[in-house]
């Protein structure tokens, strides 16, 4: 068993996803006429638009923190700090360079989410929209099968046992600050999960919407003293992180590997943090009532999830260590260590203990963020009714009180293996349906153009095809 999932591991994470990723977003990237770049300012305002009177769907702020709390976990505080210790400085330059092309993935794969969604009653019929992958796959390309493999691997991966390594994150930090004996930390992680997830897809975006913002804002605003009080210092830092990239300063001859290392390790830890092009955000994002009524206006805030992520609090959390003076290529120090040391220089004692939180905060909202995806490839597999809903609920608790307390290596390697083959299938489908993708921002731009705000009247385009509900979009 070992042996089949770390040959699995090899293939997508050493071959396909590394290339793959990066090549999928330079392909949106030019196909979409690099309009990350040139129409910024669009997904600011797509996020701040007026709420609609459609009270089935979770707000575009909504959806954005939700994402964003699946997205802003343990990789922006000690993934940063792996890539800086394996890398180099360089390695944050290739962060970036991946996000930058990973928006326009993010974009496409949101905005096939939105088209394809459906209608489902939800517990109580409440309602809620339904999306994601799974069903755009089924819908849009008429391989339902294929749906079904995308769903499962997802719940695997994201829902169970992604989440035992963010509870075991938090109980790491809890023991190296606080002294918490693991089996607390984990009983109180799950019974904080129980409050969030029994209550839906709705409660998870209302607390999503004010713990998101809150824990960000307060990392960032640590960010900000720190780069303030080493002003003199930045521009010198940036210029190392661009050299470094490309093997040009002498700190990335202490890293093993040099201009290559940065590169890899980088790009390695930017996918992993971002998650664009990986299939997750799109679930959520299908969930959105988007604002204006227009599928790529929900692409727009799922590409904006994706900078915040990475450009604003990955770069933080870089600028922060490489800043401190306790960072040395190759060092032994690495991960959470790291950054702990590197803000108990910056504020003191304090230091540790705010990284602790912080894991605890990003770590949190991970697990419900997680678990919101999994509730969409439930509904997909036909079982989004209590009862289904209720036994994934009580599997989720267990294995964060599982993962606060041990980690098991293969059973973290066969989650890799599971979402290789989810990202593997995303990406084919989203190249297959991208035809889609830009037709949709031709016909959202065209509008803003003519100072009309874009909408999808679905009759007025016979060319999407089948495989849409004609009540969403009428």
């Amino acid at each position: 068993m070992n042996a089949i999932i770390d040959f699995l591991n090899t293939v997508f994470w050493g071959y396909v996803l590394i290339y793959g990723l990066l090549a999928v977003g330079v392909y949106f990237t030019i196909r979409l006429r690099f309009q990350q770049f040139v129409h910024f300012g669009e997904m600011f305002r797509v996020v701040t638009s007026a709420p609609t009177t459609d009270r089935e769907g979770i707000s575009p702020f909504q959806a954005l923190c939700t994402s964003l709390a699946s997205r802003v976990g343990t990789g922006n505080i000690a993934g940063v700090a792996v890539a800086l210790n394996l890398g180099g400085p360089g390695a944050i330059f290739w962060m970036w360079i991946v996000a930058l092309v990973g928006m326009a993935t993010a974009y496409a794969e949101s905005t096939l989410a939105q088209l394809y969604k459906v209608h489902d009653p939800g517990e109580g019929g409440t309602g809620v929209y339904r999306g994601g992958p799974a069903f755009y796959i089924a819908k849009g390309l008429g391989l339902p099968w294929l749906g079904g493999v995308f769903s499962v691997c997802l719940i695997l991966s994201f829902g169970l046992v992604f989440n035992a390594v963010q509870a075991n994150s938090i109980a790491d930090a809890m023991v190296g600050a606080f002294g918490l004996p693991k089996i607390a930390t984990g009983l109180a992680v799950a019974a904080l999960t129980a409050l969030v997830i029994f209550g839906g897809i709705r409660k998870i975006a209302t607390v999503a919407e004010y713990v998101v913002p809150a824990m960000a804002g307060i990392y960032l605003l640590i960010a900000l003293y720190v780069l303030v009080t080493h002003l003199p210092q930045v521009p010198g830092m940036i210029g190392q992180i661009v050299g470094s990239a490309f093997g040009l300063t002498e700190v990335a001859g202490g890293v093993a590997g040099g201009m290559a290392a940065a590169m890899l390790n980088g790009v390695k830890r930017g996918l992993f943090s971002n998650e664009a092009g990986m299939g997750s955000a799109p679930n959520i994002a299908a969930a959105a009532r988007p604002q204006p009524h227009h599928p790529s206006s929900q692409g727009l805030v799922q590409s904006l999830g994706v900078f915040i992520d990475t450009i604003v609090i990955c770069s933080c959390t870089a600028l922060m260590i490489l800043l401190s003076g306790v960072y040395a290529p190759g060092g032994e120090a690495t991960g959470t260590q790291l950054t702990q040391m590197a803000l108990e220089s910056h504020i003191g004692g304090l230091g540790p203990v705010f990284i602790a939180v912080a894991i605890f905060f990003f770590a949190f909202t991970s697990i419900i963020g997680n678990y919101a995806y999994s509730e969409m490839a439930m509904s997909f597999l036909g079982l989004g009714g209590k009862g289904p809903l209720m036994a994934l609920r009580l599997i989720v608790l267990a294995m964060v009180l599982w993962g606060a307390l041990q980690a098991v290596a293969t059973v973290f390697n066969l989650a890799d293996a599971s979402m290789g083959l989810m990202a593997t299938i995303n990406l084919v489908a989203i190249v297959a349906l991208s035809g889609t993708v830009v037709y949709l921002t031709r016909n959202y731009f065209a509008q803003r153009a003519a100072g009309a705000e874009p909408k999808l009247h679905l009759a007025d385009h016979p060319t999407l095809g089948e495989g849409i509900d004609p009540t969403i979009w009428k």
